[in-house]
């Protein structure tokens, strides 16, 4: 699988803060790990998205109330979300980040010109600036982007969350390539509250949401399934605090993949989050930096039966260092080299959970009844 990656120093410069768990610092350690161990992956160029990109999911007046923080030292857009003065430019980068993806996964027959990992974070020896330039034809990205997306709803911005990233790279990817059936997968520690909202009553996107429960933002039971013509195609996972490998992996396999094998969706989207690690201080989780490798190879073979493997994976969570080094790592690996073998084995507390799932799902899925 040919992987590509999204980076870029602008994404520095948000600052929510002083302390704050959503720090610059989060990058800085996946950065670190791609020069020491990933940087010879191709490199694709992030643009800033338009207004009208983002109003495609986002209200205008919030846009506008977003772009007015604009050159002030330090703004606020809820208790949690702090803005910074190039915060508004920074989101956009985030959000047209994702945009450039899907145009690399999407146009047909087209490559990308890329470059071997440059400086300042990968200086080439002199001589070898052109070693790893050339053009490459992806198959999967994952953009390493902030701040995060996955909370962001049409009218407000919330935990940490600015633009809803993965949402509009969803939304692009239907208005501008025609797609039908678009799988986003959601396995940060945190219910995705607003890719949900953004697609609630639609079919054209299946979103899966696997999260601690009861927790913030206090979304994502298991009779959230949707309405009108978007019923069913809401897959809500809650999880209580502990789950770990074995149990997430019992979840991915028996209802994740087989709904989305029967979905078969055109390109799948994935909101990692890097938060239900073991150790992160946000959280009650207990997966471990191979745990994350596993869950994307079963997003790999989702993508490979279904859509020619195309995946686009963007950074949403994740406030431990080594969960976010382990991870990424696991990730990465996952998805450049030969296919894992998933360990799954029998749980009972996954029994539970999936036997919840079955029960508001069977309705709408032969795969799961």
């Amino acid at each position: 699988m040919t992987l590509t990656i999204i980076k870029d120093d602008m994404y520095l410069e948000h600052n929510p803060g002083d302390g704050h768990p959503e720090s610059p610092d989060r990058l800085r350690v996946i950065h670190d790990l791609i020069a020491k161990e990933f940087s010879d992956l191709p490199l694709i160029e992030p643009r800033v998205a338009t207004e009208d990109e983002l109003a495609a999911v986002h209200d205008p007046f919030y846009i506008q109330a977003v772009a007015n923080t604009e050159g002030r030292a330090f703004s606020r857009l809820d208790a949690d979300t702090g803005v910074s003065a190039r915060s508004y430019l920074v989101a956009r980068l985030a959000a047209g980040g994702l945009l450039q993806a899907v145009d690399s996964l999407l146009t047909p027959q087209s490559a990308i010109r890329v470059e071997k990992a440059p400086s300042p974070f990968f200086p080439l020896p002199p001589g070898e600036r052109g070693r790893g330039e050339g053009h490459v034809y992806p198959q999967s990205v994952f953009a390493f982007v902030r701040p995060p997306g996955h909370h962001a709803e049409p009218r407000r911005g919330m935990g940490f969350c600015l633009f809803n990233n993965i949402a509009i790279a969803a939304e692009y990817a239907i208005e501008k390539y025609g797609l039908k059936r678009v799988l986003i997968v959601d396995w940060d520690l945190h219910h995705g509250n607003g890719t949900q909202k953004a697609f609630y009553d639609r079919p054209d996107v299946l979103f899966f949401s696997s999260h601690q429960y009861p927790h913030y933002p206090g979304t994502g039971n298991f009779d959230e399934v949707g309405s009108g013509k978007g019923e069913g195609f809401t897959v809500n996972a809650p999880f209580p605090s502990g789950f770990g490998d074995t149990e997430y992996l019992a979840v991915y396999s028996r209802i994740l993949k087989p709904i989305a094998l029967e979905y078969k969706p055109e390109l799948v989207l994935v909101s990692a989050g890097f938060d239900p690690y073991v150790k992160d201080p946000l959280g009650g989780m207990a997966v471990t930096g191979d745990g994350f490798g596993n869950l994307a190879t079963i997003v790999r073979e989702i993508a490979d039966a279904t859509c020619g493997g195309k995946v686009l994976l963007t950074l949403e969570g994740g406030y431990n260092p080594d969960g976010l080094r382990e991870g990424v790592r696991s990730v990465l690996q996952a998805l450049t080299g030969p296919r894992w073998t998933v360990p799954v084995m029998d749980s009972p507390a996954a029994e539970v959970v999936i036997r919840s799932i079955v029960a508001r799902q069977k309705k709408y899925w032969k795969s799961v009844r």
